[in-house]
């Protein structure tokens, strides 16, 4: 696919090619990825940086990057390689030729402890940095040994300071060693906060930013920091549909190879009508999401790839709201524990009814899960928030998905709408995103698409 920048993403990747250290804080879904990826291969045509180390989520450093670069005609000379798995797999990766070597954001302390005083990567993008914001964190104190070595580090996220303003100490320290904001994170404080009165029983000090300080904060890191917000940047249309890949692990992947293999023989010799199709088809979408229901009605758990992958969308939106959409029953239970373990203050609702879309459009949600055949029609959302999570997909509804995802573009929307589609790659998930993106008859692309699934495996039988 040919490559045209939005004039935005123009402004990014000059920026990213002149800055040896830049902090790009630029909303979820609106290319960050291939706009570093450009920069950074056109860094090393000047031969400007060598080794590009990517730092990312478990499930963006599993597919996003290397789908991205694959995506693109003007970087499928660039190798990207994945630094996962067991220690024998990522010293074998770190081994293997490339360009970029992307690895989880929590490996970061074992791979300086690897190299030690051999750091080869002249190049760092951190991506999603406010996974760095705690200065006491291992994963910080470990690229600080290393930042001497750097040439070119680059920071991305669309929430830099999702708790406040003493998250961007460290991000902004691993820029500038302190140049702008303080040596020391005391310092810091104590140039733009005030201490809060303790307590009785109050086992941490708090801290609350003086007057004018976010204003100072700002003037102080412009020179290294580009912040794109999607109302003042965007040139897309109002509605954006990022994928999110989704990689499933060795287990799962055997696990759905076997269900899709013995179902998918199952019918062959007889055509395949809507009905066989829609079993088949729903049993590897509930795969895909990660459990299956068996012949009681109860859902045998198979994996948890897709939820880790929600876990970390959220995240990143860092507070801004998300309307959620499920398919399936067990979906919404294990969507539900999930927020409950990882974000326990998170307001989250599941949608029934007129007080939950109500509590929604007054900013009272953070999270609304919803069934988007018990929305999808004349429901007004564009309220509450602008981004959206497709979790689970309809088996061949087109209607359903169009209509579910007009609850928040709509007449009165005042942001762009971003719609996250995690999609399981190789799965069921990738036939059913196709599609719906064609907008045509997506039962028969279904067919087809079970039928040249039939063929292969016949094939490798």
């Amino acid at each position: 696919m040919q490559f045209v920048p939005h004039n935005y993403q123009r402004v990014a990747i000059e920026r990213l090619v002149s800055s040896p250290r830049l902090a790009l804080f630029q909303d979820m879904g609106l290319g960050k990825t291939v706009e570093v990826l450009t920069a950074a291969q056109e860094l090393m045509m000047r031969w400007r940086v060598g080794r590009v180390l990517v730092v990312a989520p478990k499930k963006v450093a599993e597919a996003t990057w290397s789908n991205e670069a694959a995506q693109w005609d003007h970087l499928q000379g660039l190798r990207v390689v994945p630094v996962l798995g067991t220690l024998k797999k990522r010293v074998q990766a770190l081994n293997t030729p490339g360009d970029l070597w992307v690895i989880n954001r929590e490996n970061v302390p074992w791979l300086v402890d690897y190299y030690r005083n051999g750091w080869p990567f002249d190049g760092v993008v951190l991506d999603e940095s406010s996974s760095f914001k705690n200065p006491q964190s291992k994963r910080f104190k470990a690229l600080k040994k290393v930042l001497g070595r750097i040439q070119w580090l680059v920071e991305l996220t669309g929430t830099p300071a999702p708790n406040g303003l003493e998250d961007l100490w460290a991000q902004i320290y691993l820029l500038d060693e302190g140049a702008r904001l303080g040596r020391t994170i005391s310092s810091f404080r104590d140039a733009f906060f005030v201490q809060d009165k303790s307590y009785p029983g109050q086992q941490y000090r708090t801290y609350t930013p003086q007057p004018g300080a976010d204003k100072r904060i700002e003037d102080a890191i412009s020179d290294i920091c580009v912040s794109m917000k999607a109302e003042d940047y965007l040139e897309l249309p109002e509605y954006v549909e990022d994928i999110v890949p989704v990689e499933l692990d060795a287990p799962a992947k055997r696990a759905y190879k076997k269900l899709e293999r013995e179902m998918l023989l199952e019918i062959d010799g007889a055509t395949i009508t809507a009905g066989t199709a829609a079993v088949l088809n729903g049993k590897l979408l509930q795969l895909c999401s990660g459990a299956v229901y068996d012949t009681d009605g109860n859902p045998q758990e198979v994996h948890g790839c897709k939820v880790e992958a929600f876990v970390e969308v959220v995240e990143q939106l860092g507070g801004q709201h998300a309307l959620v959409f499920y398919w399936y029953k067990h979906e919404v239970d294990r969507l539900l524990d999930a927020l409950a373990t990882k974000f326990p203050g998170l307001r989250v609702r599941v949608y029934c009814g007129d007080d939950d879309a109500e509590a929604w459009n007054r900013g009272e949600v953070d999270v609304l899960l919803a069934h988007p055949a018990s929305c999808g029609y004349g429901l007004n959302l564009q309220k509450g928030g602008h981004h959206m999570i497709w979790f689970g997909f309809p088996n061949w509804a087109l209607e359903i998905y169009q209509q579910a995802c007009k609850r928040l573009h709509r007449q009165g929307q005042q942001f762009p709408v971003v719609s996250h589609l995690l999609v399981v790659q190789g799965g069921m998930d990738q036939a059913v995103v196709a599609a719906l993106q064609e907008k045509g008859d997506a039962q028969e692309a279904l067919m087809q698409a079970l039928k040249a699934r039939i063929a292969e495996v016949k094939k490798g039988a």
